[in-house]
């Protein structure tokens, strides 16, 4: 069955664009051109992944994401304008998992939409590779690769799908430390990263907050300064 994928833009020329380049890879597309009409989708529709524009004007992409976010994990890549770095971060924060920034070049989208893809079915129930081995733990930290949850003593924890699959590879090279690098390398796509790009690091922070962590004193997150991370 081929993945379903939703295109929320109000800009049907772009909605239309990317509908077709989708289309082209055998893709099955949701498309509309305004957030409202997407909620009702959302809610009937098995979607493997969404791409949602910011700026729409009955309910805007971060209101939307927020929406998605509050009932599913399926990857969500935000549409955002030229070089607006708080509109960046701020869809991070609400769950997005990345961003392509407008103009942007359809296939480039499309290597984005493959590289989530492929991280989200990598570290969720399906996957033989983790089938002898669906418990990763460390103290009193437990995520569980088949069904997708998390658990701090005992008490499950929400977390995105790129959240988890940044806690997921953490916990795989447990005392080791994974730079910031590899890990985009091993969710998004290799020519995308740069020293100056911040996604993990705002992932890794929202990851501390809801584990309860902090950089200053970390009980399972450290930061090993101008190398990575490390459980």
């Amino acid at each position: 069955m081929n993945d379903i994928i939703l295109v929320v833009d109000d800009e049907q020329e772009i909605a239309d664009l990317i509908e077709v380049y989708l289309q082209n890879e055998n893709y099955t597309v949701c498309k509309y051109y305004s957030a409202k009409e997407a909620l009702a989708c959302i809610e009937s529709t098995k979607l493997d992944l969404a791409i949602l524009d910011i700026m729409m004007p009955d309910i805007n992409g971060f209101e939307l994401c927020r929406k998605i976010r509050e009932h599913y994990t399926f990857p969500v890549i935000m549409l955002t304008a030229k070089d607006e770095e708080t509109d960046k971060i701020t869809g991070l924060t609400l769950g997005a998992d990345d961003y392509v920034t407008k103009p942007f070049r359809p296939l480039e989208l499309i290597a984005r939409v493959k590289a989530q893809l492929r991280r989200y079915k990598k570290y969720n129930p399906g996957k033989e590779e983790l089938d002898t081995t669906p418990i990763l733990c460390y103290s009193d930290l437990e995520i569980n690769t088949k069904t997708h949850e998390c658990l701090i003593n005992e008490k499950p924890i929400s977390l995105t799908p790129t959240e988890f699959s940044i806690l997921c590879i953490l916990l795989q090279n447990k005392g080791t430390v994974v730079s910031a690098e590899t890990l985009f390398h091993e969710i998004w796509h290799d020519e995308y990263y740069s020293k100056s790009n911040n996604t993990i690091t705002v992932h890794i922070r929202h990851l501390r907050e809801k584990m309860d962590d902090t950089a200053e004193e970390p009980k399972y997150i450290k930061t090993i300064w101008g190398v990575g991370y490390k459980i």
